[in-house]
């Protein structure tokens, strides 16, 4: 069950409870949809001249995926703002089983509008091996 405004802690952690492993459709069709044409995400003899020898995941397939993972966490009634400081220290590849972890940084109640508050969170996406895969900062606007 979605966590409202009040029930979110500032310094609490949440992991998501299930995981979500990326299938090669998902990068082509994700490549496909966005028009990415980088053929590092669907090429596999482009991408095997590559320093990783394979197709990497479309990064922002692996930002869609994470926040999705996390929304039952922390956002599900809520609005995102937005997100701030995306990085991606390590790549994904089809077959990594993804899930994500979210602490609260900070909560408070919004200036504009009176019945909302904005929740600060940092997002953690881990694969099958615990490596950090991505981590991003975001906003979300849930009702008091």
């Amino acid at each position: 069950m979605a966590r409202s405004f009040q029930e979110l802690e500032v310094g609490a952690t949440y992991r998501s409870r299930f995981g979500r492993t990326v299938l090669e459709a998902d990068n082509t069709w994700f490549s496909l949809l966005t028009l990415n044409s980088n053929p590092i995400h669907f090429d596999a003899e482009y991408a095997a001249t590559t320093e990783w020898g394979r197709p990497l995941v479309d990064s922002t397939l692996t930002l869609a995926l994470v926040t999705g993972l996390s929304v039952v966490d922390v956002s599900e009634r809520g609005v995102n703002l937005g997100w701030r400081e995306v990085r991606l220290p390590a790549p994904v590849f089809a077959g990594d089983t993804i899930r994500a972890e979210t602490e609260v940084l900070a909560k408070r109640e919004s200036q504009s509008r009176p019945d909302f508050g904005i929740v600060t969170v940092r997002t953690r996406g881990l694969n099958q091996r615990d490596e950090t895969v991505i981590e991003f900062e975001r906003s979300i606007m849930l009702p008091l």
